[in-house]
C-alpha cells in the first residue's frame, strides 16, 4: 500500500471508516481466505490507497483473538477489500467516529522530573476510560511507541518533560511539524517525541494530529526517584490539559473535509 486514503468511504450511502462494523462479501471466491471470510463480521481499521491510486478498506475480524496484531499491521490478521466487497452494518466498535487517539507518557522515572510524562499517564489511566482513547506509559520504550503509531490512531498526545528555558513546572503545548523521511537511521535509545515521529514515518505512518504536552523540569540529570515540588504540583493541571486536548482532537479528527470521503 502506498499510504493512507480518505478518512471514510461511502458504501451504499453509508459512511464507513475506522471502527465501523462491516460484513465481508469477497467477490472472487478465488482462494481459501475468500471462502472462509465470506459473511464474517469485521472492524474497519483504515482506508488506504495503493501505488496505482486505488482505495482499499483494511479490516480485522471482530472475533479474532489476535486482532491487536492486525491493528499493528502484522500479516495474517489484517485484510484488504474494495468498497464493493463490504456490507456496512451501521455499527461502530465504541471508538469515536474520527478514529482512535493515543496518549503516550514518555520519560525515565529514575531521573527525577524526567518521569513527568509517566506520572501523568498513570494518573489518566486511573480515571474513567474514554472510548477510543488509549493511555499508555511507554517510559523509555521509544521503539515500542513508534510501532504503536502504526495502528489506526488518527491523533497522538505525547506527554514529556522538556527544558525550554521556562520556570520549573511550566506547561507548554507544542504542535510539531510532520517529520521528513530523509532515509537516515534513527537512534532508538532515549528517544524524544521528534525521534519517535521520525522513526514512525520510516516505518510507514504518523497520525494526522500530533500534540506534545511539555513540562519544564527542575532537574533530569540526577538519580532521583521522585518529581520535584514544582513539577509534581502541575500533575493535576497537566492531566486536565491532556484530557481537553484529547477531546478537541477527537472533534477535529471526526470533522470531514471535502476530500475525506470516497463515494462508492
Amino acid at each position: 500500500m502506498a499510504g493512507r486514503g480518505p478518512a471514510e468511504v461511502l458504501v451504499a450511502g453509508v459512511p464507513v471508516g475506522p471502527g465501523s462494523k462491516v460484513r465481508l462479501r469477497p467477490r472472487s471466491q478465488a482462494d481459501i481466505f475468500d471462502l472462509v471470510l465470506d459473511g464474517r463480521v469485521a472492524i474497519v481499521e483504515s482506508v488506504e490507497q495503493d501505488d496505482e491510486g486505488a482505495f482499499h478498506v483494511a479490516v480485522t475480524l471482530d472475533d479474532d483473538p489476535g486482532r491487536d496484531l492486525g491493528e499493528a499491521r502484522l500479516p495474517g490478521h489484517r485484510f484488504f477489500y474494495s468498497a464493493e466487497e463490504i456490507e456496512p452494518l451501521g455499527e461502530r466498535d465504541g471508538r469515536p467516529a474520527g478514529g482512535r487517539v493515543l496518549v503516550a507518557g514518555i520519560g525515565n522515572v529514575f531521573l527525577g522530573d524526567d518521569g513527568f510524562g509517566v506520572e501523568v499517564a498513570r494518573r489518566l489511566a486511573d480515571q474513567t476510560p474514554v472510548p477510543g482513547v488509549d493511555v499508555v506509559d511507554f517510559g523509555i520504550r521509544g521503539m515500542d511507541l513508534a510501532y504503536a503509531l502504526q495502528r489506526d490512531y488518527v491523533a497522538v498526545v505525547f506527554v514529556d518533560a522538556a527544558p525550554r528555558g521556562h520556570a520549573p513546572g511550566t506547561l507548554t503545548v507544542l504542535e510539531p511539524e510532520p517529520p521528513d523521511d530523509d532515509g537516515a537511521l534513527v537512534e532508538t535509545h532515549g528517544m524524544d517525541p521528534v525521534r519517535v515521529l521520525r522513526l514512525a514515518r520510516q516505518l510507514g505512518r504518523v497520525p494526522a494530529l500530533v500534540r506534545v504536552v511539555c513540562c519544564e523540569p527542575a532537574t533530569v540529570d540526577e538519580a532521583l526517584f521522585e518529581l520535584s515540588g514544582p513539577v509534581r504540583a502541575m500533575i493535576d493541571e497537566a492531566t486536565n490539559l491532556v484530557k481537553s486536548l484529547v477531546m478537541d482532537m477527537i472533534t477535529e479528527s471526526g470533522r470531514p473535509s471535502s476530500g475525506d470521503r470516497l463515494p462508492r
